[in-house]
């Protein structure tokens, strides 16, 4: 995918159309080329940039969207990092995906001299909000107006990003994406969706770090399309800007649909534009869905899915509302098939973990080959960790997930993590993390622990050496304090037992 040519592209078809507008302030196509096209310059300027990492720690703000493209632009490999993550987490990952530059939005709870000395590979950092004496603002970029086209080679084949999904500690999981795979969930909306330059869409605060956050701005240069950018997610202001912009498309996480269901007063925004309303990240009850289109009964209700490590989206439900709970065929880019334990295909409408192989399936994981090796076959088939049954009509439908997963509101959150970072605190004896079911965000995590009575254990000392380790959504929502946990016949924690002794919230 050429990033350059896309935007030189759009801002000599559409230079003084509204890109994206944040915060009511639009930027045309012409400023987005310019401004992206300094930062790459500025990358260029530092040295070779093609295969080199460039972090990206920043909330969802134009800056952000500047140097997404600017390091597409000069061929570097993109590490976007959630501005949510702890400092320890932005220094794992910074050290494991050996990122040379950081463009970062400086925080009181990171010390960027700390991140400077703990990351040796670390050359430059780039801040954006504020201006320092010590390090480059992006501003400082913007006025030296480095505007030519960037002298740089990129092939599809290239790497282009490395994301993020969990691990603080022990193995980091970063999916390696190339910039062929950029051009997937392009060519996925195009095929399943009718979408053209006409269109208005809400990126209502999923982060750019999210390979649903990025979506939104590869739509937005491909199709030259406005693009709605909210830095954070309200229902208020969700409603709001789907009125005001008369926005046609929006994609969100089920706990969104839940918190504007909630909302009191929705029902007096005019949503008559709204062509889609897509629902991504968790299976999602048709009932709600259903009480959601009484909201915008214009538009086409769709059920997504996709992964990190399938260059997401790869599928949508049909538009027949009859098959809301589907998330459709695997039919364009991806093939797809059901297996039991040993791998072998199970028969229809049988349950077994979906696999999936094509276009969108991920190189791997970034520098861990015995990971890779665990979710990807010989053969190139990736086993998702969804639990799918499919249909006699071929339409798929997620009905669970395998246990050491928890998906909460979208974000997916692996329970030997938490695990990991819960053990190292002074008092911890055993510990068990499991999913418990939310109404709002799908699973949240819970923590089952056995503690030394001899040591007196500290509840605030303990929620605040999580909160220093752990980005929120990966912090246990509630903890159980027990005098021993459950073992099966092997000696390891039996978690179903654990699982079954929780209520829903």
């Amino acid at each position: 995918m050429q990033i350059a040519k896309l935007l030189a592209q759009k801002s000599k078809k559409y230079p003084k159309k509204a890109a994206f507008i944040c915060k009511d302030l639009p930027v045309s196509f012409a400023q987005l080329k310019d401004k992206s096209f300094s930062i790459a310059n500025y990358l260029l300027e530092l040295g070779p940039i093609k295969s080199k990492k460039v972090a990206v720690y920043l909330p969802n703000l134009p800056d952000t969207v500047f140097s997404i493209f600017g390091v597409l632009s000069a061929g570097g490999v993109l590490v976007p990092l959630d501005y949510m993550l702890t400092e320890i987490e932005i220094i794992n990952f910074i050290n494991h995906s050996q990122a040379q530059v950081l463009i970062i939005q400086p925080k009181k709870e990171v010390s960027l001299d700390w991140v400077k000395q703990q990351c040796p590979g670390l050359k430059k950092i780039v801040i954006s909000g504020s201006e320092s004496k010590e390090f480059t603002s992006i501003s400082d970029i913007f006025t030296k107006s480095f505007l030519d086209f960037p002298q740089s080679s990129v092939k599809d084949q290239d790497d282009a990003a490395i994301f993020y999904t969990s691990g603080s500690t022990g193995h980091p999981k970063g999916v390696a994406l190339t910039y062929q795979h950029l051009i997937n969930p392009i060519e996925v909306i195009d095929n399943y969706l009718t979408v053209s330059c006409k269109d208005v869409f809400l990126c209502g605060g999923i982060p750019f770090s999210h390979i649903g956050g990025l979506d939104f701005i590869l739509f937005m240069l491909y199709f030259g399309f406005t693009l709605i950018l909210m830095e954070r997610f309200q229902p208020l202001d969700f409603l709001r800007n789907i009125q005001k912009h008369k926005v046609t498309l929006f994609c969100v996480v089920p706990a969104m649909f839940m918190a504007i269901l909630f909302l009191k007063g929705a029902k007096k925004f005019d949503l008559s534009f709204l062509k889609y309303a897509v629902v991504f990240g968790a299976p999602s009850s048709p009932a709600v869905l259903k009480r959601f289109h009484k909201l915008c009964p214009n538009a086409q209700l769709r059920n997504g899915w996709g992964m990190t490590e399938t260059s997401a989206p790869n599928s949508y439900s049909p538009a027949d509302q009859n098959k809301l709970s589907s998330i459709g065929r695997f039919d364009f880019n991806l093939e797809a098939k059901i297996v039991d334990n040993q791998g072998s295909q199970v028969p229809q409408g049988n349950k077994g973990e979906l696999w999936v192989r094509g276009k969108g399936v991920m190189k791997g994981y970034y520098r861990e080959p015995k990971l890779t090796k665990q979710v990807l076959t010989e053969d190139r088939w990736l086993k998702t960790g969804d639990i799918a049954k499919k249909d006699k009509e071929g339409f798929f439908y997620i009905v669970g997930r395998k246990k050491e997963m928890i998906k909460v509101a979208g974000e997916i959150v692996f329970s030997p993590e938490v695990e990991n970072v819960i053990q190292k605190f002074p008092g911890v004896v055993e510990v068990a993390v499991v999913g418990k079911k939310d109404k709002l965000r799908g699973e949240v995590p819970k923590a089952f622990l056995v503690v030394d009575k001899s040591d007196q254990f500290d509840n605030q000392k303990f929620r605040d050496f999580l909160k220093q380790h752990l980005a929120h959504f990966k912090i246990p929502q509630s903890f159980e304090f027990c005098e021993k946990l459950p073992k099966n016949r092997t000696g390891k924690i039996d978690k179903l037992k654990l699982t079954k002794t929780i209520k829903i919230s």
